[in-house]
């Protein structure tokens, strides 16, 4: 059966909302030759109205031929998958040949580089909102899979049977959460059954695989209502027991306040959302707060900065403890900087020290960051939170001066401009 294809009379694509650069390289790979279209979330995110992140191009041409057509624009990465990286400026557009897949063995997909048609690659693609082409040069969508008419029903529906498709990737089971977070599409019966019967498949899979999903959901600006998903659907348990766990205490509930306090600045920022340790912190401080509360508060003692930096550390190893995706050093080690200088902002007793010292202390953007999260949180903190954003701006501000030459690194993405009274 061929595709079903969906004329621009059909849709209300604002042709100006596709990348240039995208278009340089459908035209560019046409023109030598070869069949090429924009596939994937750029064109789910064009019909439901939503400016696309990145643009994903799909072709008949080889790595290699890729390769040859773009030089020295063109690296090819991945050998379990290879593609092509095409870097225009800062950005970097992936092109990936047409691949043909087995689509009915339930084994794990190991190895994914037999070519095929523009049909079978559509075929091992995961949704079928996530199925669609679209040729930029008729503003045609051509549909294999019924993309077109889920997308309209604001559907979530695997391409082929969910039974066989988790258990090849079960990272998909994570996917389907992630796109219904984002976009509130409902999920298909067969789906949400094949996900419950197999979410322990999950442990199977990379935890890399895994880390970036979730972190790239702790960005999404709808981080907020996947770690509930997450969490109904039996997935968090299996990857976080701690944090799953916690969550279902009394002092677990002000993490989901968190996540919407991080969800409210992202969808402000667009395309720089906050750092990652910054928001892996709304599921971490909580944790803290309740170890720090219950080694020293309940005993009647305040404890130390370094009392306080041992406690976050331990609360970061219980929170990893029989977790799947660990956290890398990196995110760890200035999570644990932002959290347990929020006990410098923000101290235990009421003296309140302003010290010019921490304002030069390399992760102190990223610690007052975090302060406007819970100053969202709590209402309290909101005039905390914009002495030291003063204090911080001041700073920066004397410390340019002395050395122009020098630019300090501008960690603050455009962020701290706002303060929180006008984002509570």
């Amino acid at each position: 059966m061929g595709p079903k294809v969906y004329s621009v009379s059909d849709h209300d694509i604002d042709p100006n909302l596709v990348d240039p650069d995208a278009l340089n390289i459908v035209h560019t790979l046409r023109k030598a030759g070869f069949i090429a279209y924009i596939v994937g979330g750029s064109v789910r995110d064009l019909l439901v109205k939503k400016t696309p992140k990145d643009f994903d191009i799909s072709t008949s041409a080889l790595p290699e031929e890729i390769k040859d057509i773009f030089n020295r624009r063109c690296i090819l990465i991945g050998r379990r998958f290879r593609l092509a990286h095409i870097r225009y400026g800062h950005k970097i557009f992936e092109v990936s040949t047409f691949r043909t897949g087995e689509n009915e063995g339930s084994d794990l997909i190991l190895q994914d580089n037999t070519w095929g048609t523009p049909e079978q690659d559509v075929l091992r693609r995961d949704f079928t909102v996530n199925g669609l082409f679209y040729d930029p040069e008729t503003h045609s969508i051509i549909d294999y899979v019924g993309g077109w008419e889920d997308i309209h029903k604001k559907l979530l529906r695997t391409i082929g049977n969910p039974e066989i498709r988790f258990k090849q990737d079960p990272v998909r089971m994570i996917r389907l959460l992630k796109f219904r977070a984002r976009f509130g599409f409902s999920i298909d019966q067969a789906a949400k059954k094949a996900l419950i019967h197999h979410r322990s498949e999950i442990l199977k899979s990379s935890p890399a695989r895994i880390l970036e999903e979730i972190l790239r959901m702790l960005e999404s600006g709808a981080a907020g209502p996947f770690f509930n998903l997450l969490s109904e659907s039996g997935i968090l348990e299996l990857l976080y027991p701690a944090l799953a766990e916690f969550l279902k205490t009394t002092d677990g509930n002000v993490i989901p306040y968190y996540l919407a306090g991080a969800d409210k600045i992202n969808q402000g920022l667009g395309k720089n959302p906050l750092e990652r340790p910054v928001l892996a912190a709304c599921l971490l401080f909580p944790i803290v707060q309740q170890e720090i509360k219950s080694q020293f508060l309940d005993r009647q003692k305040v404890p130390h900065l370094g009392e306080i930096i041992m406690a976050t550390t331990s609360a970061i190893k219980k929170f990893e403890f029989g977790a799947l995706p660990r956290f890398p050093r990196r995110i760890s080690a200035i999570m644990i900087g932002l959290i347990s200088n929020q006990y410098r902002l923000t101290p235990l007793t009421s003296k309140r020290q302003h010290h010019p010292r921490i304002l030069r202390q390399r992760d102190f953007a990223e610690a007052l960051k975090f302060l406007k999260i819970r100053a969202l949180v709590d209402k309290n903190l909101i005039e905390t939170y914009t002495n030291w954003n003063k204090l911080y701006k001041d700073h920066t501000r004397k410390h340019h001066k002395h050395h122009h030459h020098h630019p300090a690194p501008n960690h603050s993405q455009n962020e701290n401009q706002s303060s929180v009274e006008h984002v509570s």
